[in-house]
């Protein structure tokens, strides 16, 4: 499925407010109901390995509905060859941004050289940001922690950002912990290595001309105007996923939109034609409603909401009426 790149030629990428790529989570249909919530929040793809667009079914990866922009791809890989090759198919395919992942700490990626592994070759990374950089016209930045065990320190910091950024990147988004790459699993990699803001905080200072953006913790449209003082951008992970309702308010705080704010039924309701193309194409509604469960929090019918859409939609022979009652539940909160 090819698109047309219709979102960055008409005004600059906005970096200010974006959802992080997250394996399992922010696949298309995730995308998608995220959209409905924020027409500014920047929405990133879940990583994607070079081999699994090299040798796999490279348009099941880059699939995407254009409603999705401005959308950015993140892949996974670290030969400079063939990083540059899905760069090309990135911009072929009309996305606005390709990221390269230097922070996931999963020791399945450590083995084939891909995410926080990649921090202690500061070398190799610049080959590859400048091999994507020369094969594409489309921005390339850089997702990373602050540091990997046994490579943690402030100085090994600054001298990856600066080797990278001598290769011509020049946005990063640091996630704001280090990656313990032995015996912590992905899960506890993300809670367990202490937040350090003050470590990403300096490195703005110290690179000033360079756009930072703030990962790692962050839970609040509060937290996220306050982080905006110093930082270019913030990125929100798991908060957004299991949250979503909070991008509700995103263009109207952080971007200064005058937009009325979608309520949650609105919003489930704008799902509604996408699910029916989605099933008329032999698709499960599970696929997508797993997606909005966050939607409902803290009301009576809360509970009932997410049962159906996670329990009782396994069952039904009439998944479309069992949104309807879905949508029924959210109608005034």
């Amino acid at each position: 499925m090819k698109h047309e790149h219709n979102d960055s030629t008409t005004r600059p990428l906005s970096r200010r407010f974006s959802v992080a790529p997250m394996m399992d989570w922010t696949d298309r249909h995730c995308r998608y109901f995220l959209r409905q919530l924020s027409s500014q929040a920047l929405l990133y793809t879940e990583m994607v390995t070079t081999g699994a667009l090299l040798h796999g079914d490279a348009g099941r990866f880059l699939r995407y509905h254009d409603c999705e922009h401005p959308l950015a791809l993140q892949l996974g890989g670290s030969t400079p060859a063939d990083l540059a090759a899905c760069a090309r198919m990135a911009q072929e395919h009309g996305y606005d941004e390709v990221n390269l992942n230097v922070g996931c700490p999963s020791d399945r990626v450590q083995n084939n050289m891909i995410g926080a592994c990649l921090m202690a070759h500061p070398r190799l990374v610049a080959d590859c940001v400048k091999a994507m950089q020369d094969a594409v016209s489309i921005p390339v930045t850089v997702k990373h922690r602050i540091g990997i065990n046994g490579r943690d320190s402030y100085a090994e910091l600054c001298e990856f950002v600066g080797t990278v950024r001598e290769a011509g990147c020049t946005s990063f988004t640091v996630h704001a912990r280090i990656a313990i790459l032995e015996g912590l699993s992905p899960k506890e990699n993300r809670e367990i290595p202490p937040l350090r803001y003050d470590v990403a905080a300096q490195l703005k200072r110290d690179f000033p001309e360079l756009e930072i953006i703030l990962n790692g913790g962050i839970k609040t449209l509060a937290e996220c105007q306050a982080h905006l003082t110093t930082f270019d951008g913030v990125m929100l992970g798991r908060e957004a996923y299991h949250n979503p309702y909070l991008l509700a308010q995103v263009d109207q705080q952080l971007f200064g939109l005058d937009t009325p704010v979608i309520s949650r039924a609105e919003a489930l309701t704008r799902m509604r034609p996408y699910i029916e193309r989605h099933l008329a194409e032999g698709g499960a509604m599970h696929h997508i409603t797993r997606h909005v469960l966050g939607l409902a929090q803290g009301f009576p019918g809360a509970r009932r909401f997410r049962q159906l859409l996670s329990v009782d939609v396994h069952k039904t022979q009439v998944p479309l009426a069992l949104l309807d009652q879905a949508i029924e539940l959210l109608a005034g909160h």
